[in-house]
C-alpha cells in the first residue's frame, strides 16, 4: 500500500490532467461529433510524443531497449494504417464527422495505463537494465507506431475525401 501511495504522490500533476483530458475526450467520443482535422490529431500527437519520449531514457550498455522500441513501432504502425476509424467530411466546412464509439475511451485508457506503467518502471529502475525496461520500451514503441499509423490513415483518408469534394 505504501509503495502504491508513493507512486501516486510522485506522479507529476500533469499526468493526472492528461488522464482527465483523455477520459473527457473518450466520453465525448461516445456521441457523434464534428471537429476540425487538426483537433482530431491532438490525442494521437500526445501518445506519439509520449511514446517517442521513452526512447532515450536510461543509460543502457545494450541496444536491446532501442531495438525493442523499433520492432514494436514497426509492428504496430501497419495496424494503425490499416484500421482507420470511420468518418465523413462536411463538404462546406472541411470538418470531419465521426460516429459515436466506445473505442476511443477504451483505447485511451488502455494506452494511458500502459504508458503510465512504463513510466513507473523507468522510475523504479532508472538504469533500464531489466527485462521490464525492454518491455517498457516495446510498449512505448508500439504506442508511437500505432498512433503514427492511425495519423497517416486519418490524414490520407481526409485529403482523399477533400480531393473528391473538390473534383465534384
Amino acid at each position: 500500500m505504501q509503495f502504491s501511495f508513493g507512486i501516486l504522490t510522485h506522479t507529476p500533476p500533469w499526468v493526472f490532467a492528461l488522464l482527465a483530458y483523455l477520459v473527457w475526450q473518450g466520453l465525448k467520443a461516445l456521441q457523434p461529433r464534428t471537429t476540425s482535422i487538426w483537433r482530431a490529431l491532438i490525442v494521437p500527437a500526445v501518445f506519439i510524443i509520449w511514446g517517442v519520449s521513452r526512447i532515450g531514457l536510461g543509460h543502457q550498455d545494450s541496444l536491446s531497449p532501442l531495438v525493442a522500441w523499433i520492432i514494436a513501432a514497426l509492428a504496430l504502425l501497419p495496424i494503425g494504417v490499416l484500421t482507420p476509424r470511420p468518418f465523413e467530411v462536411n463538404h462546406a466546412s472541411g470538418q470531419i464527422i465521426r460516429p459515436g464509439s466506445v473505442f476511443p475511451l477504451i483505447r485511451n485508457l488502455a494506452v494511458f495505463g500502459l504508458q503510465y506503467t512504463v513510466a513507473v518502471i523507468a522510475a523504479v529502475d532508472p538504469d533500464g537494465r531489466t527485462a521490464a525496461a525492454i518491455t517498457g520500451r516495446a510498449i512505448s514503441g508500439a504506442t508511437a507506431g500505432y498512433f503514427i499509423g492511425s495519423t497517416i490513415a486519418l490524414l490520407r483518408e481526409y485529403f482523399r475525401k477533400r480531393a473528391m469534394d473538390a473534383g465534384s
